[in-house]
């Protein structure tokens, strides 16, 4: 009277003493006799182990013997408060018997243990849970009974698991492992979700849970799509039923449930029996053989209906003439399965192993008020692998070969029998479709890369815009005057500047105008300016912005002290077109003096009128034409080479002038050039 929940499958189980976890009653006794296949040994694993000691486990103790009966032998006795057993207690046989005693005691919730064959080195207890492991993904094996009413899992598929459920527990409600068979499972550590739901699966009642920071759920096969009852992949005419529930209304409209209304999530009433007993069915005809891994179900879902069914047997056939019902393996009763506990909720079952077959039929064997329900399928397509090709040995040639033909026929009936045996048992490779086993890689992975990216697509953008502005404040403080560069059509003339020069200053970047410069002058004065692509230009003459003149200057300044052009203001008087004041260009051949600029001082204030526009140069050939208006204007170049030879007379005095400022210029004599520095 002292044995609690057990369950002894053929390779696992588990056992544990009565009123666990709460302190077992005095004076009990129970012991277990545990067999597997010969040749293989037993190994015992304690989950939880809290047994009285006061009397030196005399009265209250745990004894595991070799072997069942009168020749066993003892391994050893054990007693405690909260012993924690290291390792596995492993038998030398494939016999194992466990014995609990429970004395007189006050305290003690006794213990709980699990049990499998050796070759299972990653046996683990009902009681172990995720937060026990610390690898991200790991493999152990489920004992079988583990479905025990004393542990709580929370959250379900394919969402996950709470990290404090049972991992074997949550094992059985995802359809992963059989509560009667125990067996593998491939757990998958990530982070945890706010909220876990609730739901009713394989017996197993999965409750609400809060937060928590991880959770866990399982890598499978993948074979867990629908089969087409709420796609409609399924006919109508493939769904049919042992009787159709018809009855007319208040309206007198006559109401039919028909077979094809079975179908999960389906808006409107359900397929019910017109009478309900046991021999009732739906019948589902899958169009060819498939593999079938679990079920769904649901009542009515019309609330002034509250018809379901509570409980049900499975059964299925591949020509619909001879049904099979489904067995878990090793059991010789039929199992059934929980059905729904209300009209609403879905509630799944899974079978393992699979279901291959064609027809499948569902016999309600509980209901509440009428039999009626929704229904959808789990599973996948089932395809056989095709068989290899079979090399027979060459036919006897005379009689003393009948023993090589006997061996050809046992042979041959050898690898029939596995083939056919292959054609039932073949399992096909199934994409995953629960969670990978590289998520918690993934996220971290992710939250690497992601700032990595957005910080690298920051700084691209950051440099293209700044190099757009930079590049556009840059045109904008060039103002009129573009980049030098070198004239292609006269390269050697951009090397000087690399070269070393006669003179002590250095030679001077020839000056390129930009088009829209050219723009500005008369028609009269364009084809000048581009009379020679390779011509120099002289520095422009523009009070303020040239400051004084460099070795190429085209003017020769006066003795002595240098004159500013930026401390000249002859333009005082309202101007009505404004030219810049640009040299023209010097040919290739001529010498480097521009053209003379002439001046009409007649206009400024402090000139006395009726003085005449004064050249400060004497050109030969045509004179200049007459200048009208208030500003400077650009005389036309003479094509003699006789300008080159003029010689600058020293400035005289004008009446009213006073200063440097207001120096001019006599008309130079003509002379024989002096030979000198041409740079002068």
């Amino acid at each position: 009277d002292g044995c609690g929940h057990t369950v002894l499958g053929p390779e696992s189980g588990t056992l544990a003493s009565i009123n666990y976890p709460r302190t077992s009653p005095n004076s009990t006794v129970c012991e277990w006799e545990i067999r597997v296949k010969p040749g293989q040994r037993v190994q015992l694993k304690f989950g939880d182990f809290d047994i009285d000691d006061s009397d030196s486990c005399h009265s209250s103790y745990l004894r595991v013997h070799n072997g069942i009966g009168p020749n066993r032998t003892e391994i050893g006795k054990y007693c405690g408060f909260g012993f924690q057993m290291d390792g596995l207690i492993t038998s030398k046989s494939n016999e194992v018997t466990v014995q609990f005693m429970s004395g007189i005691h006050t305290s003690g919730r006794g213990f709980l243990a699990a049990y499998s064959t050796t070759d299972k080195s990653d046996l683990i207890t009902c009681l172990d849970n995720a937060s026990h492991f610390s690898e991200p993904e790991f493999n152990k094996h489920c004992p079988a009974g583990c479905v025990i009413p004393f542990a709580d899992i929370s959250g379900t598929i394919p969402h996950g698991y709470r990290d404090s459920s049972s991992l074997c527990m949550a094992g059985v409600h995802a359809g992963v492992v059989s509560n009667t068979l125990g067996g593998q499972i491939n757990v998958v550590i990530s982070k945890g979700i706010p909220y876990y739901e609730g739901s009713l699966a394989n017996n197993v009642t999965s409750k609400v849970g809060p937060l928590s920071t991880s959770l866990f759920t399982f890598k499978t096969s993948g074979c867990y799509g629908t089969l087409g009852m709420e796609s409609g992949v399924i006919p109508d005419s493939q769904i049919t039923s042992s009787s159709v529930l018809e009855w007319p209304n208040q309206t007198g409209q006559v109401n039919i449930w028909k077979p094809e209304n079975a179908r999960l999530k389906r808006v409107g009433p359900p397929w019910a029996a017109f009478i309900s007993d046991k021999h009732q069915w739906l019948q589902i005809d899958l169009n060819k053989e498939k593999k079938i891994t679990g079920i769904i179900t649901t009542g009515s879902t019309l609330a002034e209906y509250y018809y379901y069914v509570s409980a049900y047997r499975i059964l299925y056939s591949d020509d619909a003439q001879k049904w099979t019902v489904y067995r878990e393996p090793g059991m010789d009763k039929d199992k059934i399965f929980q059905g729904n506990t209300e009209l609403y909720q879905e509630v799944r079952n899974n079978f393992i192993p699979p279901i291959i077959a064609r027809f499948f039929r569902i016999n309600p064997l509980k209901w509440h008020q009428k039999i009626a329900m929704k229904v959808e399928l789990l599973g996948c397509q089932f395809s056989i692998g095709r068989a290899p090709k079979i090399t027979l040995p060459p036919p006897p040639q005379n009689k003393n070969d009948e023993k090589n033909a006997d061996f050809m026929d046992d042979f041959i009936h050898s690898v029939k029998t596995s083939l056919q045996t292959d054609k039932t048992t073949f399992t096909p490779e199934i994409k995953n479709t629960t969670v990978t086993p590289s998520v918690t890689k993934d996220v971290a992975l992710a939250a690497v890369l992601v700032p990595v990216l957005v910080m690298v697509f920051t700084t691209l953008i950051l440099i293209l815009v700044c190099a757009w502005h930079w590049r556009n404040r840059k045109k904008k403080t060039e103002g009129t005057y573009d980049l030098p560069y070198w004239d292609r059509a006269g390269w050697w003339k951009g090397m000087k500047q690399f070269l070393p020069s006669k003179s002590a200053e250095h030679e001077e970047t020839p000056v390129r105008y930009s088009s829209s410069e050219i723009s500005h002058l008369r028609p009269r004065e364009v084809p000048t300016m581009l009379q020679t692509e390779s011509a120099e230009y002289a520095q422009p003459l523009v009070g303020g912005i040239v400051g004084t003149l460099h070795q190429r200057s085209t003017f020769k300044p006066e003795e002595g002290k240098e004159a500013s052009y930026a401390d000249l203001d002859p333009y005082n008087s309202p101007i009505q077109e404004v030219y810049h004041a640009y040299a023209e260009p010097l040919p290739i051949t001529g010498p480097e003096y521009a053209t003379p600029i002439v001046m009409d001082m007649s206009s400024h204030p402090s000139t006395p009128l009726g003085i005449p526009s004064i050249s400060t140069f004497k050109a030969a050939g045509s004179q200049a034409p007459a200048l009208a208006g208030t500003c400077n204007k650009l005389l036309s170049r003479t094509d003699s080479a006789s300008s080159a030879q003029a010689l600058y007379d020293i400035p005289k005095g004008q009446p009213g002038l006073g200063g440097a400022d207001q120096l001019v210029y006599q008309v130079p004599q003509s002379v024989a050039h002096p030979t000198g520095s041409k740079d002068e």
